[in-house]
């Protein structure tokens, strides 16, 4: 495996098709929008550490580049470097049959329901559905945009409705209380385009301070 300089993923040089040459070495990524991004100012990446940070709305979090990934985050937060009750975090982002089809493969779900249309069609859904813990995953996603370093402890998940692919749904998180020290209790919710709750849940955490002695300068 090899790291995409631009957006710091790993990737395998076997199965990549998107590579670049820049002063004699060839350079693999994840999607050609990395590539493009790498190619804008190629010496800056060839040059900087592979990058542990991003900023989301300003606060440093310890996420690489999610560009190739897609999807919005919206943060809210009292301070920016440690997590408090009130804050929120939301990820929206659209479900596509790549997502799908890469989820499966991943988690070896081969579920009919959710890759073969034609067997779909034929459910009281009428046609493929998301993987529900796929779609819960966004909370995940949406967790770790928050200040520090989000671990999860628990997950409590209800499901009301399917998630279509080519829908764009919305995780949204928001501490409730801390329990001690530095564990605490969210409210975790994924909503639709009609913003009807798909899942609901609540979740426990804890959030650690970032390693010292790392930075993104």
């Amino acid at each position: 495996m090899v790291t995409d300089p631009a957006c710091g993923m790993e990737v395998d040089p076997l199965v990549s098709s998107v590579t670049a040459e820049y002063d004699g070495q060839l350079y693999y990524f994840c999607s050609n929008g990395c590539k493009e991004q790498f190619e804008k100012d190629p010496q800056r990446f060839a040059e900087a550490a592979i990058p542990a940070f991003d900023r989301q709305d300003g606060v440093r979090t310890p996420r690489l580049s999610s560009e190739s990934a897609g999807g919005t985050f919206e943060l809210h937060v009292h301070h920016d470097d440690h997590v408090g009750v009130g804050d929120e975090v939301t990820l929206t982002k659209t479900i596509t049959e790549v997502d799908v089809n890469r989820f499966a493969v991943a988690t070896s779900d081969t579920n009919a329901l959710h890759l073969n249309e034609e067997f779909a069609g034929r459910t009281r859904f009428g046609r493929r559905i998301a993987h529900g813990t796929l779609v819960a995953g966004l909370v995940s996603a949406a967790l770790a945009s928050l200040p520090g370093i989000t671990i999860y402890i628990s997950q409590s998940l209800e499901f009301y409705d399917p998630v279509y692919i080519g829908e764009t749904v919305t995780a949204r998180c928001q501490i409730d209380e801390r329990i001690d020290g530095n564990r605490y209790c969210l409210t975790t919710r994924v909503e639709n385009e009609r913003g009807e709750s798909v899942i609901d849940g609540n979740a426990t955490v804890l959030v650690d301070g970032l390693p010292f002695g790392t930075h993104d300068e």
